[in-house]
């Protein structure tokens, strides 16, 4: 069985519990926090969390845990088969990840854990994220899902990349990122009625 290390103040592990959900896999939850001790490093290099430990080792790395799951479940994917599809909705995850989430990151110690940010900071992140949601929004669909009709990966990244960079503006700056994105605002309320999120957002 599959053991999916990681905790619930993280949104990555929450997107990979929600996938799991929705690809029926069996799965264990191991309750781990980040960590710098060598034990963990040997597990995940960065020490960072979600990890997998699997029959052959443990995998770490969104995208890369995923890309183990499709392979070795290959039943209900959740990225199309087709391979322009399949490149088009990584494509957009990609940007959802580095070009808006990564961004609003930078802010992240200072809206949640008391650290300071400077004016600077704080204005270049707010401007890097701003580039980033229109890039990403003139990749996303949104009829109903995020690259169409079809629930995949892309809109687990929709609701827990945008929700942690939402969450930042809102504790830093009490914006909306998605005021001026009414389809996305409506995607992520879509979303947030779905089973797999339900039952991760009542385990945490």
């Amino acid at each position: 069985m599959i053991k999916l290390h990681g905790f619930a103040r993280s949104n990555y592990t929450n997107l990979i519990h929600a996938y799991l959900i929705e690809k029926g896999v069996e799965f264990e939850l191991v309750q781990v926090s980040p960590s710098q001790e060598e034990d963990f490093l040997a597990k995940s290099p960065m020490g960072k969390v979600p990890a997998i430990e699997t029959d052959e080792g443990f995998i770490s790395e969104t995208l890369a845990i995923v890309s183990y799951i499709e392979a070795a479940h290959p039943d209900k994917p959740l990225l199309p088969a087709d391979p322009f599809s399949r490149a088009k909705t990584v494509e957009l995850i990609c940007h959802i990840k580095l070009d808006v989430e990564l961004e609003a990151r930078r802010c992240l110690p200072a809206a949640f854990f008391g650290a300071t940010a400077s004016e600077e900071k704080q204005k270049s992140t707010q401007k890097a994220v701003a580039k980033g949601l229109k890039a990403a929004n003139r990749l996303i669909v949104c009829d109903p899902y995020a690259t169409g009709s079809e629930f995949n990966l892309a809109d687990l990244y929709v609701y827990y990349s945008f929700g942690l960079a939402g969450g930042i503006s809102q504790a830093l700056w009490q914006t909306d990122i998605l005021s001026e994105y009414p389809n996305i605002q409506g995607l992520m309320a879509l979303l947030s009625e779905r089973d797999s999120i339900k039952q991760v957002a009542a385990a945490t």
